[in-house]
């Protein structure tokens, strides 16, 4: 009995997680689209830092990491897959582990490891330093001021970190490996390009959006819930990190799920 009843609390604190975190993100979506001048500038600064703390801040990091999976994956298919006769699916694998799993997970792990748990600590200590108390008594929105523009921040950067981890790991990566490889560059890159479809843009662009928003409402969701202590700001963070890395592989997975399947 005391192990479905621990099963049972735990579903519904899981589904109440995940109410309060699809309320948040349709209350952000909603300020979006609503008109007002209330806190516009100040939203725009905001959506502004974040897209160049998340997105320029982390082009050495990313560069470095797209570059050492490019060379490794492109190493390994490129020298092995020849010597079993199968050459030709090097442009297959290419597609297939990078621009459609790994590009899109590694940049949200990073995103998480950086600008999500930025996210956490900076609203926690706003909480605990009452910053946020004070700015539902002067009748602002704490969603259309805080959350909002990190939400939207997050998105614009982790598409365009997304895609610069993918041509990096791609390209970056066959110049690397080049040394220990005997296929041409124009071969390559035709092997890639014809086996890059549409579907695979798709799908990549709709997992880092969605893998943005996820960390974004999550670190927003943790750093608000701080409530009179800083060392609720640590614990939070902890949770915020393990959790949005849960939810971006759930969603990989059912993104792939239904697009491929």
């Amino acid at each position: 009995m005391a192990v479905v009843a621990w099963l049972g609390q735990r579903t519904i604190d899981g589904y109440t997680y995940l109410v309060d975190l699809t309320g948040l993100v349709y209350l952000s979506l909603r300020e979006l689209v609503t008109p007002g001048r209330q806190g516009r500038g100040e939203a725009l600064r905001v959506i502004t830092r974040q897209i160049l703390f998340t997105g320029l801040d982390a082009l050495p990091v990313v560069s470095a990491i797209a570059l050492m999976l490019g060379f490794i994956i492109i190493t390994q298919a490129g020298t092995q897959l020849p010597k079993v006769g199968a050459g030709a699916l090097l442009g297959n694998i290419i597609v297939v582990v990078v621009i459609r799993e790994l590009g899109p997970l590694l940049t949200a792990f990073i995103v998480v490891g950086r600008s999500g748990t930025a996210i956490a600590t900076e609203l926690g200590n706003m909480r605990v330093g009452q910053e946020v108390a004070a700015l539902e008594l002067m009748g602002v929105r704490v969603t259309r001021l805080i959350v909002m523009p990190r939400l939207v921040g997050m998105v614009i950067a982790m598409v365009c970190l997304t895609l610069y981890f993918d041509a990096v790991a791609v390209l970056g990566g066959f110049v690397v490996a080049k040394a220990e490889l005997t296929v041409p560059f124009e071969v390559f890159a035709q092997a890639v390009t014809h086996s890059l479809s549409l579907m695979d843009v798709v799908v990549t662009a709709v997992k880092s959006v969605l893998f943005g928003m996820a960390v974004a409402t999550i670190c927003c969701h943790h750093g608000l819930s701080v409530r009179s202590s800083y060392t609720e700001v640590p614990q939070q963070t902890t949770r915020a990190m393990i959790n949005s890395v849960t939810i971006c592989l759930i969603l990989d997975i059912l993104v792939t799920v239904t697009a491929y399947f």
